[in-house]
């Protein structure tokens, strides 16, 4: 009977052991654009039912369990999963991408994700807000002078918006061109009157186009989506 006794000890002792054996700590950071970091970014993870907010400098500590499934999820960013595994180290960083639109801007900061300067240096915007895009003779003469840290070389149809900071993987130092959502080659055929936003992106930020957009990304949207 002690035996039988001890026997039932030693499986819940060996039990113990096991169940801790499976549950790993995963302490990281949350950032997005240039390198920003993400405050109040939900964390959970799929398989302990843990879930965590970042801090303010965007860092999480979060209990996982042996093939856990780590989802993060913002209001205004793309959402991201990491799968955790031996190949997944203690410290994790995550990059999230940010959808740039007006709208999203005022809520990043309503949520408190990041500070209103920091965004306002990281995406430089025109949108409705702006009522003079017909005073100018061309898209060009447009974003000239317009937009932190953005500067258009030539003039006319040979002109080319150049992002500064940004590392060129090409011969070109041309942005790359989105409007509405398809990436075109030329922007010189757009009419001022007919645009109603304009976001400039950099850095990680335009991560998400590949090494087409390592010179910044210039979305453009336009009325009704014709230019």
């Amino acid at each position: 009977m002690k035996n039988y006794f001890f026997s039932i000890i030693l499986l819940v002792i060996l039990a113990g052991f096991s169940t801790t054996a499976q549950t790993r700590i995963v302490q990281g950071q949350v950032t997005t654009l240039d390198n920003l970091p993400v405050a109040n970014f939900e964390v959970h993870a799929k398989k302990s039912g843990a879930g965590i907010n970042t801090d303010s400098l965007g860092r999480f500590s979060i209990v996982t369990k042996e093939k856990d499934v780590l989802l993060f999820k913002g209001k205004v960013f793309r959402n991201e999963r990491v799968r955790i595994n031996e190949k997944v180290k203690d410290s994790l960083f995550v990059h999230v991408t940010f959808i740039p639109t007006p709208e999203n801007k005022k809520r990043a900061v309503g949520y408190g994700y990041v500070d209103e300067d920091e965004l306002i240096n990281s995406v430089s915007h025109m949108g409705p807000e702006n009522e003079d895009f017909c005073n100018y003779s061309d898209i060009f003469e447009l974003i000239r002078g317009r937009l932190p840290g953005v500067e258009v070389r030539g003039r006319g149809h040979g002109a080319e918006v150049v992002i500064r900071g940004t590392n060129s993987l090409n011969l070109s130092s041309c942005a790359l061109y989105v409007v509405d959502g398809i990436v075109v080659s030329s922007i010189s055929h757009i009419s001022p009157c007919n645009v109603t936003s304009i976001d400039v992106i950099k850095d990680a930020g335009s991560s998400i186009y590949g090494s087409r957009g390592a010179n910044g990304v210039v979305l453009i949207e336009t009325k009704k989506g014709g230019a």
